[in-house]
C-alpha cells in the first residue's frame, strides 16, 4: 500500500492507523500547492479531488477520504481493536466520532487556514470550535480514549486536528481533558514514529 500525505494535513490520521496497525505500506509525500507528489507525479490523475489523504491499495485501486481510509486500516487488522467490529453498535459509536471530527472540528479549521478570510469569520470559527471542542472536552473528563479505555482510529483522527490548534492560535489551557488527552496520545509509539518520519520526509 502507499499512504499519499502532506506534512502536518490530516493525512497524519491514517498514517497514525498504518502503524498502529502494523501493516507495510510506502509514503509518498504530496506537495499540495503544485499537486506533484515527490516523485514527480500528477497528483491529480491519481486522486481527482487533488488533496490528501489517498491509499493505493495492492490493487492499484485509490481510497480517498480520512475516515473511510482508517475504517479500511482497521478492518485489515481486526484483532488491533482500532475500530470495533463492522455492524456492532459500538462500531457505529465509532462513525459518530469520525463524522463529528470531520464535520464539527476538521472543516471549521478551513478559515483559520486561509489567508484572506474576513478576521470576523476567523472569530467566528474560532468561537465555534470552542463550543465543539468542550463537548470532545467532556467526554475525554475520566476517560482515556473517545470509546473508553481502548485507543481507536477516531483519536488518530481527533489527535490529528489537535495538532493544528497552535496554528490557529486556540488555547487548549481552557480544557484540560484535551491537553492531556493529547499528550497520552501523542506519546504512543506508532504517533511517535508516524510524527518523526513526516518531519523527515518535509
Amino acid at each position: 500500500m502507499r499512504l499519499y500525505f502532506s506534512p502536518g494535513a490530516c493525512s497524519l490520521s491514517p498514517h497514525i492507523a498504518l502503524r498502529e496497525a502494523g501493516l507495510e505500506f510506502h509514503l509518498e509525500r504530496v506537495h499540495l500547492g503544485t499537486k506533484k507528489t515527490r516523485s514527480g507525479a500528477d497528483f491529480t490523475r491519481i486522486n481527482p479531488k487533488g488533496y490528501v489523504p489517498a491509499l493505493e491499495l495492492e490493487d492499484g485501486q485509490v481510497l480517498t477520504e480520512g475516515p473511510a481510509i482508517v475504517q479500511y486500516i482497521a478492518d485489515l487488522r481486526p484483532g488491533s481493536g482500532l475500530a470495533p467490529p463492522a455492524g456492532s453498535l459500538d462500531r457505529y459509536r465509532l462513525q459518530e466520532w469520525l463524522s463529528f471530527i470531520g464535520t464539527e472540528l476538521h472543516k471549521q479549521f478551513s478559515p483559520l487556514f486561509t489567508p484572506r478570510a474576513p478576521d470576523e469569520q476567523k472569530t467566528a470559527a474560532r468561537a465555534y470550535l470552542g463550543r465543539r471542542l468542550a463537548f470532545a472536552a467532556q467526554r475525554l473528563d475520566g476517560a482515556p480514549y473517545l470509546m473508553g479505555d481502548r485507543f481507536t482510529v477516531a483519536d488518530g483522527y481527533l489527535f490529528t486536528v489537535l495538532t493544528w490548534t497552535r496554528f490557529a492560535r486556540i488555547d487548549l489551557g481552557a480544557f484540560p481533558a484535551l491537553v492531556a488527552y493529547a499528550e497520552r496520545v501523542g506519546a504512543r509509539p506508532a504517533v511517535q514514529a508516524a510524527m518523526k518520519a513526516e518531519r523527515e520526509m518535509r
